[in-house]
């Protein structure tokens, strides 16, 4: 809840400073869709810091990482797109990594690891939302409801689950607070400056940053099946992004640029 105040107050002293201030970036086609985007996020990260608490770091976003692939596959009945059998082949193959991860069918699976699963249909499900308000609404539109409904929406609730903060845990909020926001209005002006497909790729190395927190800070063991599923999921996820754009070139020679939508 900390962390989107302060989330939300860095977007509307950003918003404020924009040509047409508050006004012009509130100004929605899709205001029910961006509402809901922000609520369905908040709940992600809940989900998220939630099965942090019980599966560990490293398990927990090397599973998240799927993601991507399940945007692949709820874009064909939302957004109406055409996924050809090459990015089927990598859906099913990232599918099998993740099942690798969990390992079902292993003494040490529990019920807890289907919580990162949970948060990476979120996420996609946010994901596609995304997508589709982008067609009419500007990306700053889209953040600035992502950044106040969800501060709305985390307010509604975290009152009634308030515990006091140790003093010694308040550096680590604060960070927290500020790494949320900063890495938002980062990834803003990377999207202004680069091109989707130039990005997307880049958020992998939080696998790799993760896992090296998840081992040196918190003493973490990386398995067999947990490193072997994540380079799956990773790999297929790569293919797809970088499939996605020239099946999209192909789809619409007239009018693509290949950015990715």
């Amino acid at each position: 809840m900390i962390r989107y105040w302060v989330f939300a107050a860095f977007v509307i002293l950003l918003s404020s400073r924009r040509p047409g201030g508050l006004r012009a970036v509130a100004a929605t086609k899709h205001a029910a869709l961006q509402i809901l985007r922000g609520v369905l996020l908040v709940a992600e990260i809940a989900v998220f810091v939630y099965g942090l608490a019980h599966t560990g770091l490293a398990v927990t976003q090397a599973i998240f990482q799927a993601s991507p692939l399940i945007v692949t596959v709820l874009s064909i009945p939302f957004l109406g797109e055409h996924v050809g059998w090459r990015r089927w082949l990598a859906v099913v193959a990232g599918l099998f990594g993740v099942l690798l991860i969990i390992n079902p069918v292993g003494h040490e699976f529990n019920a807890y690891l289907l919580l990162p699963l949970s948060c990476a249909f979120m996420f996609a499900t946010y994901s596609v939302a995304t997508r589709a308000v982008s067609r009419q609404d500007p990306a700053f539109t889209s953040l600035f409801y992502t950044a106040v409904g969800g501060a709305v929406a985390i307010s509604l609730l975290g009152p009634f689950y308030w515990m006091p903060i140790a003093r010694s845990d308040w550096p680590f909020v604060a960070a927290l607070a500020i790494c949320g926001a900063v890495s938002h209005y980062c990834l803003i002006r990377a999207y202004d400056s680069l091109q989707a497909s130039d990005v997307q790729p880049l958020t992998y190395l939080q696998l790799v940053v993760g896992a090296v927190i998840a081992v040196l800070v918190f003493d973490e063991t990386l398995t067999w099946n947990m490193l072997l599923g994540a380079a799956i999921v990773v790999g297929a996820g790569l293919f797809t992004m970088w499939r996605e754009p020239r099946a999209h070139s192909k789809n619409n020679p007239a009018g693509s640029s290949g950015v990715m939508p």
